[in-house]
Formats: C-alpha cells, structure tokens, sequence
C-alpha cells in the first residue's frame, strides 16, 4: 500500500474556493481503480492549511491518478488558491516478508511548482 500526505496552505480569502476544490479532486479521485481512500482535512493549529490523506493499492494505481483528467484540471487551478508551497511525502506499507516494489525514477518527493504536474 502507498500512502501520501500533503499540505495545502490556501490564501484565506479564497478559501471556501480551495475547499469546493479540495472537494471534487477528492470524490473524483476515490472513484479511481486502485484508491483506498483519498481526504482532505483542516489543520486545527491553522484553519487555512489543508492536510491531504491518501492510500493507494500501489505505486501503479498513484501514477495512474497522475494521468487523469481531474488531476490535470486541479493542477491548472490550485496555484489560484495557494498561499505557498505545496508538500508531499510518500510512504510505502508492506507487511513483514513482502518484497518492496523496485523504485520508479520519479519516487523522490517534490514541492509542487505552480503549473507542473506534482509527481511522488
């Protein structure tokens, strides 16, 4: 299983806009082969810092959702409501005895950079 956590810090003033986005990339991205679950929350030290929660069946069905539609039309529109740079960790979560997946050449993780596709 792969989990990834994010932070969002969005600009207060748009901030019920970042969280009708937060929204449809979240209910989009649960439908998605391969999603366990996918969530956005808000930070209780900061109402306008939003906390992504996500886990995946495997590395292929993350980059999967990388590729889709919904994923390329939030990239367009969240540098709109951010209030800073975007941070990602990625976690694999295998059992005692399961081999890890071979490294794929973009696992490093990155800060979102406006306008690019955010890649783990």
């Amino acid at each position: 299983m792969i989990i990834v956590h994010g932070t969002f810090p969005i600009k207060p003033a748009l901030r019920d806009e970042a969280l009708a986005l937060m929204q449809r990339m979240a209910v989009a991205s649960r439908a998605e082969s391969g999603c366990i679950s996918y969530e956005f929350y808000v930070g209780l030290s900061d109402p306008n810092s939003l906390l992504l929660f996500q886990e995946w069946e495997s590395v292929e069905a993350l980059q999967g959702h990388f590729d889709t539609e919904h994923m390329e039309e939030f990239l367009k529109v969240l540098p709109d409501v951010l209030d800073g740079e975007v941070s990602t960790r990625r976690y694999e979560v295998r059992s005692a005895g399961e081999q890890a997946e071979e490294p794929a050449e973009a696992e490093v993780p990155v800060r979102f950079e406006p306008r690019e596709k955010i890649i783990h």
